[in-house]
C-alpha cells in the first residue's frame, strides 16, 4: 500500500479538495484507496456527505490503546471505514481527534499510532491518501511518519509562494526526525490561468523548486466547490469538467505515467475513416487504464457493389459472368414452386434460397429461359394509403436527434430507466439543468432552442454517464470515452 500525505500548515490551500478528489480518481482507476482523514475538523466527511450524527467510530478510535476504551478492545480501520463508492472507502474523524496531543503526550510511541493502525490495513489497499490538518503537530508527524511520500498543494498566490520556502525547512527538520527518506511534491492548486500573477507564481515555482514540482497543475474550477457542497467527488458530480480531468491526471502522474495521446487524423481522412481512428485511439486509452480490450475489434463489412455470386441450378454460367435471370420469366414457374413465406428477405441469401427453390421445382434450361420473354407483371400491390399522422406521432417512432423548424429534438430509448439527462456544451455541461421526459410508448425526449453550431453531448442514465446509442457521430473526449456529435445548421 503507497500511502501518500497531503501537508501543508497553511489553509485555503486546497488540501482536503485534493485529499477528496485523488482519492476517488485513483479508485475510479481501479486503484481501491483509502482516505484518512485526520483533520479535527473532519472536512472530508463533509465533503462526501458522510453524516456527522451517525459516526460512531473515527480513526481516532483505531489509534487508542486498549486502556482508553471501555471495553478494552482497540478497533480495527477496517471497523471504522464508510464505503464512498466502489474502490473508495473512508475512515472519518471528528472534533476528538483534537485531544490526541493531549491524551498521548508523554507516552512513547506516540508518533507512531497511525502507522501501526494502518499496518492491519496495509492488505486491503493500494493507496491510502492521508488528509492533514493545517498545522504541524503530533498528527501530522503521524501522517509522515506513516507515509511514502508527501505532496504539498501549493495555491498559486503571493502569501502561498512566500510560506512554501517555511514550508518545505519544516518538512526537512520532520525528515531528520522520522528517519525516512521521503519524497517531497509539490502541487501547484487554484491556478487561474486568466491573471498575470498566477502565470507568474507558477514560473517562479517552476525556477526554485523544479526538482519537487509535480507535471500536474489542478486548476481555479468552479465545479470543485459545487462538487463538496453537494457532498459528492467530482468524479460522480461532473465526469466532463476540467477539475476532474486535472485530478484524473494526477492520478495516472502517480500512478507512473498518463495514458498515450490520442492519434490526430488527417485532415482528408474520411468521416467513416475518422471514427475509426477515434476507436483506436480510445482502445489505446482503454488498454493503458485497465488493462485489456475495451474495444472489440468490428470485422470490415463488404464495401458498396460486392455482391455474391448466385448459382442457379441448371444453368451454365461462364467464368467471370453472371447469370441472365429476368425475375418476370420466373412468374411461369411460380405456380409449381414452394409457396415463399412474407417474412423471407428481399436481398442476399433470401434471392439465392427463393430462387434456388423456384428453379428445383420448375427447372429449365439456359437456352430456354433465354427464349421465354419477360412477362410485365404486377409484382407488387399498391399500398394503401397511410393516415395523416401528426408530428408527434412521427417523433414517438423516432430515435436519436433531429432538427426541427423550433429546434433540435432528443429522442432515446431506455425502457428500465428512472431519470435520463443531458449534458453537452450547450448546458456547459450540467446534466441537472437539461433533463429528459418520458413520453409515453416513445421513450424519453427532449427538445432544445440550439444555434447553428456543432455541439458535443453525452446522457446521464439514473446517474451513469454514457453514450446515445441512437446517435452514431461520435468523438474521443480527453478522458478517454466517446462524445456524440450534432451539426446544426
Amino acid at each position: 500500500m503507497r500511502t501518500v500525505a497531503i501537508i501543508n500548515q497553511k489553509g485555503g490551500c486546497g488540501k482536503t479538495t485534493t485529499s477528496i478528489n485523488l482519492a476517488a480518481c485513483l479508485a475510479r482507476l481501479g486503484q481501491k484507496t483509502l482516505l484518512v482523514d485526520m483533520d479535527p475538523q473532519g472536512h472530508c466527511g463533509t465533503g462526501l456527505a458522510v453524516p456527522e450524527e451517525q459516526v460512531e467510530r473515527t480513526i481516532y478510535d483505531a489509534m487508542l490503546d486498549p486502556a482508553d476504551t471501555r471495553d478494552g478492545r482497540v478497533p480495527k480501520v477496517s471497523e471504522v471505514v464508510w464505503q464512498i463508492a466502489t474502490d473508495f472507502d473512508l475512515a472519518p474523524s471528528n472534533i476528538r481527534l483534537a485531544a490526541f496531543e493531549q491524551v498521548f503526550a508523554g507516552r512513547p510511541g506516540r508518533e507512531d499510532r497511525l502507522g501501526n493502525a494502518l499496518a492491519s490495513a496495509k492488505d486491503q489497499y493500494k493507496w491510502c491518501i492521508i488528509d492533514c490538518p493545517p498545522s504541524v503537530g503530533l498528527i501530522t508527524f503521524n501522517a509522515l511518519k506513516a507515509c511514502d511520500e508527501v505532496i504539498v498543494p501549493v495555491e498559486t498566490g503571493y502569501f502561498s509562494l512566500h510560506g512554501l520556502t517555511k514550508m518545505m525547512e519544516t518538512l526537512d527538520m520532520l525528515r531528520e526526525r522520522t528517519g525516512k527518506d521521503i519524497a517531497v511534491r509539490v502541487l501547484p492548486t487554484l491556478y487561474d490561468t486568466r491573471t498575470k500573477l498566477a502565470r507568474e507564481v507558477l514560473s517562479e515555482l517552476r525556477a526554485k523548486f523544479k526538482d519537487h514540482l509535480m507535471t500536474s497543475t489542478v486548476n481555479f474550477n468552479t465545479k470543485l466547490k459545487e462538487a463538496a457542497s453537494f457532498g459528492q467527488p467530482i468524479t460522480e458530480y461532473d465526469p466532463g469538467s476540467k477539475g476532474y480531468k486535472d485530478f484524473a491526471n494526477l492520478a495516472r502522474e502517480l500512478m507512473g505515467g498518463r495514458p498515450a495521446e490520442p492519434e490526430i487524423a488527417p485532415d482528408k481522412m474520411s468521416r467513416p475513416q475518422e471514427l475509426v481512428q477515434r476507436a483506436r485511439a480510445l482502445a489505446q486509452l482503454a488498454n493503458y487504464q485497465f488493462g485489456k480490450n475495451a474495444v472489440p475489434t468490428i470485422p470490415a463489412a463488404p464495401s458498396a457493389g460486392q455482391i455474391p455470386a448466385v448459382q442457379m441450378p441448371g444453368v451454365q454460367t461462364p467464368p467471370g459472368q453472371m447469370p441472365a435471370v429476368q425475375m418476370p420469366a420466373m412468374a411461369t414457374v411460380a405456380a409449381s414452386a414452394p409457396a415463399i413465406p412474407a417474412s423471407a428477405p428481399l436481398f442476399g441469401t433470401g434471392v439465392q434460397r427463393i430462387a434456388a427453390q423456384a428453379f428445383a421445382s420448375a427447372p429449365v434450361s439456359a437456352a430456354a429461359a433465354a427464349s421465354v420473354a419477360p412477362q410485365p407483371q404486377q409484382l407488387l400491390q399498391p399500398q394503401q394509403q397511410q393516415p395523416v399522422r401528426t408530428t408527434e406521432q412521427k417523433l414517438a417512432d423516432f430515435y436519436g436527434v433531429k432538427q426541427t423548424d423550433d429546434g433540435v429534438v432528443f429522442s432515446a430509448r431506455f425502457d428500465q430507466a428512472r431519470q435520463v439527462l443531458i449534458a453537452g456544451d450547450f448546458n456547459n455541461w450540467t446534466p441537472a439543468s437539461t433533463p429528459m421526459f418520458r413520453q409515453p410508448g416513445a421513450g424519453w425526449s427532449m427538445k432544445l432552442p440550439l444555434a447553428p453550431g456543432r455541439y458535443r453531448y453525452r446522457l446521464v442514465v439514473d446517474g451513469k454517464w454514457q453514450t446515445d446509442p441512437h446517435n452514431q457521430y461520435v468523438e474521443t473526449n480527453q478522458f478517454g470515452e466517446m462524445n456524440n456529435v450534432v451539426e446544426v445548421e
